[in-house]
């Protein structure tokens, strides 16, 4: 008896969701696609919002800029919930590593308290800065168009909230969990004049209306400047400080912010070169506001590692700007 074994394929009818096939091609979608392209409402609105009825609900005149396709704005690292989620999950395995390890051998309670002091005074408000990064990129989320531009911010208001959570777990393992360091880095952050032109500043980021403009001030001038002083120039100065255990529990920032670039740069990479227009508003924009991140950050500089290490950082943004025909009116050449 003989048996003769066949196989049948059979062709999917459609090989991904209309609205993707419309964009793509009726071929089959990557999951960023299918999670990330034309997913928000456009038509049969039934009322304007009415926290601002001068708009439509997803209305792309909630900013100055204009392009064509605001999904020519995508993440390069592919980022859907679902590897954001588990990308983060990692990171933070690692974080918790850090943690638990300078938590059980007490490391930062062995430290000099003039050291102890510095951190409070110099990084621990830095969560104050993180919490108002939260709530622009939640505004952001909130008044962008394409959900490929809102989910890049929305993760990113994530994460700051994590960051300034870190930040505040640096205070409680100074102060043995009392609250006492939180405390006393709220008065800082309230009272001293160090921080007094960044409070002024993250304030006045609260209330920008353009969300483009926002997200430009947010996550391309204030964390470039920010960043690289304090996770890399400001570190390094603490290690000096006989506070080097302390690059452990601020690794997460330094791999989080190299990682924010590629979104951040593709980003206004895609802006800058829809039109001159939008090039000329973006330059406005950096010339109205980096003089007042550099200032802010001014007097944290001269606090800790010297302002020619802001300085360095200016001439890195300054750098990075020049890829996308923007420029530093602060830094020559």
């Amino acid at each position: 008896m003989s048996i003769e074994i066949k196989t049948t394929s059979v062709e999917p009818i459609r090989h991904t969701y209309s609205h993707i096939a419309r964009r793509f091609g009726d071929k089959p979608a990557t999951r960023y696609q299918e999670a990330s392209y034309d997913l928000e409402a456009k038509t049969n609105f039934h009322y304007r919002p009415q926290w601002d009825s001068r708009y439509e609900l997803n209305d792309d005149r909630r900013t100055a800029i204009r392009m064509d396709d605001w999904y020519a704005v995508s993440d390069p690292r592919q980022f859907y919930y679902g590897a954001y989620v588990g990308n983060r999950a990692k990171m933070q395995e690692s974080a918790e590593t850090s943690f638990g390890f300078c938590d059980k051998r007490n490391l930062l309670t062995r430290l000099p308290e003039e050291t102890q002091k510095q951190l409070l005074r110099l990084l621990v408000p830095l969560r104050h800065v993180e919490l108002g990064a939260n709530m622009n990129n939640s505004k952001i989320a909130g008044d962008a168009v394409a959900t490929t531009v809102s989910q890049m911010h929305i993760y990113a208001a994530m994460d700051r909230l994590g960051i300034g959570q870190y930040l505040s777990r640096i205070a409680l393992m100074i102060d043995g969990s009392t609250g006492k360091g939180l405390d006393e880095s709220k008065g800082y952050w309230m009272d001293d004049e160090l921080w007094q032109p960044m409070r002024k500043l993250v304030e006045d980021t609260l209330v920008v209306d353009d969300w483009f403009e926002l997200t430009l001030v947010q996550n391309i001038l204030l964390d470039g400047l920010m960043y690289t002083l304090v996770y890399h120039k400001m570190d390094a100065w603490l290690a000096t400080q006989g506070a080097e255990d302390v690059s452990m529990l601020t690794e997460f920032m330094r791999d989080w912010y190299k990682e924010s670039l590629r979104w951040t740069n593709a980003m206004i990479k895609a802006v800058a070169g829809e039109s001159e227009a939008n090039c000329k508003l973006l330059q406005t924009w950096i010339d109205q506001w980096e003089p007042q991140v550099y200032s802010a950050l001014q007097p944290l500089a001269e606090a800790s590692v010297g302002i020619d290490a802001l300085d360095e950082a200016r001439a890195e943004l300054s750098t990075r700007l020049k890829k996308f025909g923007l420029q530093s009116r602060g830094v020559s050449a």
